[in-house]
């Protein structure tokens, strides 16, 4: 079965900068459209970016435009989340997530449309 593990959360300060990693394993990677998605406390999880199989395709949530960048590594079976300028309005538990597998290239942005999850790793953004 397909596994995901998030890394690379912490504590930053508003203006920061972090990359999360998600480590996949048990199938293809390259078979499977990545996505990322962020739930804060007393909220909804939410959907932040994510990036079809061949990385030819992304898409991010309105709130991330212009701050964040989804990318993958099929080589490693790796995708990222660089966040940069990050806010307060930020922090979240930011958890990793997989669809597939298909060779049709696709993005997904609905939290219903993914089929495995990671644990999450948290963010704090302090002001």
């Amino acid at each position: 079965q397909v596994q995901l593990v998030e890394s690379g959360g912490g504590l930053v300060q508003a203006g920061g900068s972090l990359r999360l990693s998600c480590a996949f394993s048990g199938r293809t990677f390259s078979n499977y459209a990545m996505g990322w998605f962020r739930q804060a406390p007393g909220k909804e999880r939410e959907f932040v970016a994510a990036i079809s199989q061949s990385a030819g395709s992304t898409s991010y949530a309105d709130s991330v435009k212009g701050r964040f960048t989804i990318s993958r590594d099929n080589a490693k079976n790796l995708v990222y989340l660089q966040m940069n300028s990050l806010k307060p309005e930020d922090t979240a538990v930011y958890y990793c997530a997989a669809v597939g597998p298909s060779y049709i290239d696709y993005v997904r942005t609905k939290e219903a449309e993914y089929d495995y999850w990671g644990q999450g790793t948290q963010v704090t953004v302090s002001s």
